[in-house]
């Protein structure tokens, strides 16, 4: 590991927790990947002029997060870090590549079909009349994210599936001369079934996050819903939150 370490012994923050910081932000910056391994305690230790039970407890806590993971014969390794989105409105692949996840995706479907009741309320489309329909698997450094299943409006944009794993929906969008302006959001939590653990990586019953959001352009115009399910051992939201005046 070449990671640039260093504590501060006149700051008031515990040594182990200015370590364990350093070392969440290299994870999340990918800096340290997902399969790199940590050099251990003594040579951490060593480096820092720290002792050994504040590098085992900076390494704990990272552990108990489940970003670190210790193998036996093998050492401190990286599993992976979570991805901490804000709450505005932009797309997954964008959040993921600015924050150095290296983004990829798998077009599972990608057909015009009729509208449901929900969907045509969404899309302010007729019920039963042709609306596209998109589902893919998101990806972060090759592991499963988010599965992305979206609606639009038809002869909105040419949806390409090669295109679609390229790059982003919302890029896409951009590119054609459609410009974002707003969009109606809910989040919740529920349990995995075993299809939604199966596609992305977890056990039946895991946690997931969900995320609806009916986008709108600037004129008005309605041009996507989405339905998204998240890990959320790799995901979570950001809020802020401001006191009304």
């Amino acid at each position: 590991m070449s990671l640039q370490l260093s504590v501060d012994r006149s700051s008031p923050v515990p040594l182990y927790f200015q370590l364990s910081q350093q070392l969440e932000a290299a994870i999340e910056h990918g800096k340290l990947t997902p399969g790199s391994l940590l050099g251990n305690e003594i040579e951490l230790a060593g480096r820092l002029g720290l002792s050994r039970p504040t590098v085992r407890q900076a390494i704990q806590s990272l552990v108990d997060k489940g970003l670190l993971v210790r193998r036996r014969g093998v050492g401190t390794q990286v599993v992976h870090s979570q991805v901490k989105r804000p709450l505005e409105l932009s797309s997954l692949y964008d959040d993921l590549e600015a924050a150095g996840q290296r983004p990829a995706t798998r077009v599972l479907v990608n057909i015009v079909e009729p509208a449901s009741a929900e969907v045509a309320g969404a899309l302010a489309v007729a019920e039963g009349s042709d609306v596209h329909r998109v589902e893919r698997l998101r990806l972060a450094h090759g592991e499963p994210m988010a599965y992305l299943c979206n609606h639009l409006p038809p002869g909105l944009l040419k949806l390409d599936s090669a295109q679609l794993e390229a790059t982003g929906l919302y890029r896409m969008m951009r590119a054609t001369g459609i410009t974002l302006h707003s969009a109606r959001q809910s989040i919740g939590a529920r349990a995995a079934t075993a299809v939604e653990g199966e596609r992305l990586g977890e056990p039946a019953g895991a946690p997931l996050l969900t995320m609806q959001r009916t986008t709108f352009d600037d004129t008005g115009r309605t041009v996507e819903f989405g339905s998204h399910t998240y890990r959320a051992s790799r995901y979570s939201f950001e809020f802020q939150l401001l006191v009304r005046p």
